[in-house]
């Protein structure tokens, strides 16, 4: 009898993950096992609270041990799941939902793990712990006092019978916003139909078309396919002249996941429901209260006044630039929503003559690889090198490997980056940390974005907008992939999430300087540098309609802090017209009665917590990114000193001390507006 080959999900470890050998029929077994694995040692962790004195070893440490298996591997499943999603390996992912579930809750509401910890926390070793023991220790008792470790036997099964229904929830959600953005396509046969589209994108939607359709592409070779994924939906609303397509395209975008078996609506209002039980029966007065208790905010009021405060900053430039986009446009009719990109985009040029599409030839996606690799070498001393093409095992070919190294050349992680739209992946941009390494061990860490892809004989030329993005989710993989804390729960991102995007957001900065950009951007044919009247047209741009950009943000933090708040009724309400109602007092245009955002809003409602009741974070985080930029920006933009302090401060620390004294000790004082505000062009005019 042959020996069957080991199961590749009970081998994700640093530093190489087998995603090649990764299929549907690996899950069920393997989280089956792991959960077995994870209960047995609980149950051993549990058994202190009778007998010897419990340790450090034998609480937390093992409390450690017994987490990161599970973890591990539902990390990497859920990763496939989004990135090479099927029928079978959504049927698997979905089947172990409930007991990975279950385990987790079981953990949380453990009896005889409260019990043990609390016995260990009087003992003389806990007594004299330091540092970030002392700190795991004080924030794993709170973290299960918070989260139901005193409820009655009673509450800890409604307790858990909450958190599987909202995990299963969550992933119906993620997966019919995927399904509903992959079924819409919209053909043109043509080519004057698509007025205004750059080439660039005339190139790509033709493209799209030959690939779902050679025979029909070979009869009409004018053939053009869009869809709903990033490139190409943005591409329409901003430059395609027809008016009823940019509806069409509009209107199928924000009532993505409203009909149907796909329909979301019922799904995120029992969801909002489950938080707001979940919430009382621990004893908070709202979801947002218990989310933010241990985040900087510390509380929904907070964060509420927080997003009320920048609101009112940013009000009266929000209503000049309206008014003077209307009155651009001409006409005394409201713009239309559909009519916003577009007419700004017109504006901008007319304004600036600066039209973006100009700065496409000189970001090529391999140089700007080659450049945010090089802005962290100069910025952290570290060395990253892209690994020979199938020397490392991942989930697609297009997929590329590399490795970070310190400044002797020890390996600190491996890492991936899969940048283009796939009808298998989900949309969006996120950096997803695999594998937490301590102890010499390496972190496996993981970008993924949906940029333009190449065309033909040309490379993938991307906007500026996608160069942001893949600064910032590399300022997420440097955070976790620089880490240097003991104890891998308080490693890396896993920090408050209000804390979490200074990191990321602190690395778009250098896409506008002279100095960051002259890294990189290099004309993909002639290798010339941006000219400097491009630039100069680029910087007077930036702030063009910044306060709009703002206050989309501080709708989307408004909306979510409403619904998670407590203070507006969902039970037997249709949530959705609820949330348009807040959305449109942060809109420049009316909204139609049919949008539906908050049904595709992934962030608040494709995982048990996520980003709910904390959206205000990106804005809170723009203050923290655009305050402690000024360090670079009075120190010099590639200084080491600069840098090693931020890395040494900030990427090294993860959650192994208070957040908020980190950044003190990073700028030698609290926060301040003011370089926001300044950055966003929110002065007043002469």
């Amino acid at each position: 009898m042959s020996e069957q080959p080991a199961n590749p999900l009970l081998n994700v470890a640093s530093p190489d993950v087998p995603f090649h050998l990764i299929g549907a029929e690996n899950i069920e077994p393997a989280m089956a096992s792991l959960v077995a694995q994870a209960r047995a040692r609980l149950a051993a962790i549990e058994s202190g609270a009778a007998g010897p004195a419990p340790t450090f070893a034998s609480t937390l440490g093992a409390l450690e041990e017994m987490r990161e298996p599970l973890s591990n591997a539902m990390g990497v499943a859920s990763h496939l799941e989004s990135v090479v999603s099927s029928p079978e390996m959504r049927a698997a992912y979905n089947a172990v939902q409930a007991p990975v579930s279950e385990l987790w809750s079981s953990v949380t509401l453990s009896a005889g793990l409260w019990s043990t910890l609390k016995r260990f926390a009087s003992t003389p070793e806990a007594l004299a712990l330091e540092g970030t023991r002392k700190r795991f220790l004080e924030k794993t008792l709170d973290d299960l006092r918070r989260n139901g470790a005193d409820l009655d036997q009673a509450g800890k099964e409604r307790l858990s019978a909450i958190d599987v229904e909202l995990t299963t929830l969550a992933a119906k959600f993620a997966q019919n916003v995927l399904d509903a953005t992959t079924a819409f396509e919209l053909y043109v046969d043509d080519r004057a139909a698509l007025a205004g589209l750059p080439q660039s994108a005339l190139d790509a939607a033709r493209q799209s078309a030959a690939s779902r359709d050679s025979a029909a592409t070979t009869e009409k070779k004018e053939r053009y396919r869009f869809t709903l994924q990033s490139p190409s939906y943005v591409a329409i609303m901003t430059y395609l002249d027809d008016a009823k397509v940019r509806e069409r395209m509009y209107r199928a975008y924000n009532t993505r996941a409203t009909a149907g078996a796909l329909d979301n609506r019922p799904v995120l209002a029992r969801i909002v429901e489950l938080r707001r039980e979940k919430a009382k029966l621990l004893g908070f007065t709202s979801f947002a209260d218990l989310v933010l208790a241990d985040r900087m905010a510390k509380s929904g009021e907070r964060a509420r006044a927080f997003v009320a405060e920048l609101h009112d900053k940013t009000m009266p430039f929000f209503a000049r630039e309206n008014a003077e986009l209307l009155a651009f446009r001409g006409g005394s009719a409201p713009m239309e929503p559909w009519d916003l990109s577009y007419w700004s985009e017109k504006q901008r040029v007319a304004r600036y003559a600066f039209d973006e599409e100009e700065l496409r030839p000189f970001f090529a996606v391999d140089a700007v690889l080659a450049g945010l690799i090089e802005v962290a070498r100069r910025l952290y001393g570290i060395c990253v090198e892209e690994r020979a093409k199938g020397s490392a095992p991942s989930w697609h070919p297009s997929v590329r490997a590399y490795a970070m190294k310190d400044e002797r050349g020890a390996l600190l992680a491996n890492f991936y980056v899969d940048l283009f739209p796939r009808e298998t992946k989900v949309d969006g941009a996120w950096m997803h940390g695999i594998v937490n390494g301590v102890g010499g061990e390496a972190h496996v860490a993981l970008i993924c974005a949906n940029v333009t892809p190449p065309v033909a004989d040309r490379p993938a030329l991307l906007t500026h907008r996608e160069v942001e993005t893949l600064f910032h989710e590399f300022g997420h993989l440097l955070h976790h992939c620089l880490s240097k804390v003991e104890i891998k729960s308080l490693a890396g991102t896993r920090v408050p999430t209000d804390f979490v995007e200074l990191p990321s957001r602190i690395m778009e900065n250098w896409c506008w300087e002279r100095e960051g950009l002259d890294t990189f951007a290099r004309h993909w044919k002639t290798g010339a540098r941006i000219p400097d009247v491009l630039f100069a047209k680029m910087q007077k741009a930036r702030t063009y309609r910044a306060a709009n950009a703002m206050m989309r943000q501080l709708g989307f933090a408004a909306v979510d802090l409403a619904l998670h708040s407590g203070d507006v009724p969902t039970q037997g309400s249709d949530v959705t017209s609820i949330a348009r109602r807040v959305f449109e007092r942060y809109s420049p245009a009316p909204l139609p009665a049919d949008y539906a955002m908050i049904a595709s809003f992934s962030h608040l409602f494709s995982d048990p917590v996520g980003y709910a009741a904390g959206y205000y974070s990106y804005e809170w985080a723009a203050v923290l990114d655009a305050d402690a930029f000024t360090r670079f920006r009075k120190e010099g933009l590639f200084s080491a000193d600069v840098g090693r302090a931020f890395r040494e401060t900030i990427l090294e620390k993860g959650d192994s001390e208070d957040v908020g004294e980190l950044y003190r000790r990073f700028m030698g004082r609290e926060p301040s507006l003011d370089a926001l505000l300044e950055r966003a062009g929110f002065v007043a005019r002469a």
